[in-house]
């Protein structure tokens, strides 16, 4: 197999380099459409769409795929709605002539897209959306998901404090599909690892619009000893400085989805708690992996920042994409979804395959605990928990996509 050799500025990481093949001539351009929540969730969607940016010039650099094509994205926010996020995806399909779709950050947006692609019979990755109903219950031969989803990431929470002696629960999640369906597996799970926990207060706030106040204080009545928390982005910092406020977090175990990661650390700065049980992403503490590495320098240079939890996202989702087109050796819809079916892409952070029978990735992240490095928040403590060992049963996977 001939080789390439880029510098690292150009490559961003040595791994995509198998991924492309030669080039001897230019045709046309393959041309992805991109949709997601660049202005309302700019924080984790722009260190995404930058890292794409890395990992798409990387590849074209090194010869394209299949056989030489380079790939081009072309990005479109979504709206952060359902209605609005199926009009661009459809214009990106009719006008702006895309081989397939992928992207999308809000669980009902994603699901919104899903029910699109299958409609349309087009290939639709998505990327961010983490509701367990795009590859269960409303899961499609069209769709396929990279990031590990709500279920997996709250059994990784669960693994964690299994065994604890802590019996009374409270929960915290924002009220639209990603919030109740994190909450709902949270009591499915917890009883198996923690035997006689209950759940002793549960509070669901308008997404964006948490009344921190209230919600900390009602929290704060029912005296649990733990607490489950999923809010993110805004409503996570007002929600931790009123907990920090009040006393609600002290001598309390709080287990909470996504918070280590950067795009909710940074802002959290040296109000974050101590001790909280999250996922995230300590980019600067993964060690032993070299394309890692050269991911991380890469981005640094480029755009004069870390990289994010969006931004790994962003870069092994195209990897993926390299994966899927150089399997399939053309843009025809079925041979494409055919081509993900446990495709496996050496990525930035080790193997991750497309299952087949559900359509989910296996790609995984950091569980550890939050801490003050000085006075911004950090994760110690983090194990990157390889998703393949938290996803559904095979047999639950093939009853939910029967029924379907």
């Amino acid at each position: 197999m001939q080789r390439f050799t880029l510098s690292r500025r150009a490559l961003g990481a040595t791994a995509l380099a198998p991924l492309a093949a030669p080039a001897f001539a230019q045709p046309a351009p393959i041309r992805i459409g991109e949709l997601n929540s660049y202005a309302r969730m700019a924080a984790f969607a722009v260190p995404y769409r930058n890292a794409m940016q890395q990992a798409q010039d990387a590849i074209n650099a090194a010869g394209g795929v299949m056989g030489g094509r380079r790939i081009e994205f072309v990005f479109r926010d979504d709206g952060s709605t359902p209605g609005d996020a199926v009009r661009v995806a459809d214009e990106l399909l009719t006008r702006e002539n895309v081989s397939f779709l992928a992207g999308t950050f809000l669980s009902n947006v994603g699901l919104a897209v899903a029910d699109l692609a299958n409609q349309r019979k087009r290939l639709f990755l998505a990327t961010e959306p983490l509701t367990d109903a795009i590859t269960m219950a409303q899961g499609n031969r069209y769709t396929w998901r990279v990031r590990p989803s709500t279920f997996m990431q709250t059994r990784m929470l669960v693994e964690a404090i299994r065994g604890r002696n802590v019996k009374r629960w409270a929960i915290v999640a924002p009220n639209y599909e990603y919030g109740q369906s994190a909450a709902a597996n949270f009591k499915r799970l917890l009883p198996a690892a923690i035997p006689g926990a209950e759940i002793v207060a549960e509070q669901f706030p308008a997404l964006g619009r948490v009344d921190a106040g209230a919600t900390v204080g009602a929290l704060g009545q029912a005296r649990p000893d733990g607490i489950f928390n999923v809010l993110f982005g805004a409503d996570l910092t007002a929600f931790v400085r009123e907990g920090n406020t009040r006393g609600l977090f002290e001598r309390r175990t709080v287990v909470s989805l996504l918070t280590g990661e950067p795009e909710y650390l940074i802002p959290l700065g040296e109000e974050t708690p101590e001790g909280w049980i999250v996922t995230g992403y300590p980019w600067e503490q993964v060690t032993g992996m070299p394309a890692h590495q050269a991911f991380v320098d890469g981005y640094r240079a480029r755009f004069n920042d870390t990289p994010r939890k969006g931004s790994l996202l962003g870069y092994v989702t195209v990897q993926i994409i390299a994966a899927m087109l150089n399997k399939a050796g053309t843009l025809e819809t079925e041979a494409m979804v055919d081509a993900l079916a446990d495709l496996r892409t050496d990525s930035i952070v080790g193997p991750v395959v497309m299952r087949g029978i559900d359509h989910q990735g296996t790609l995984g992240t950091w569980v550890g605990e939050t801490t003050l490095r000085g006075r911004a928040g950090a994760m110690k403590n983090s194990r990157y928990a390889d998703g393949a060992d938290f996803m559904f049963p095979p047999e639950e996977v093939r009853a939910a996509r029967r029924s379907a």
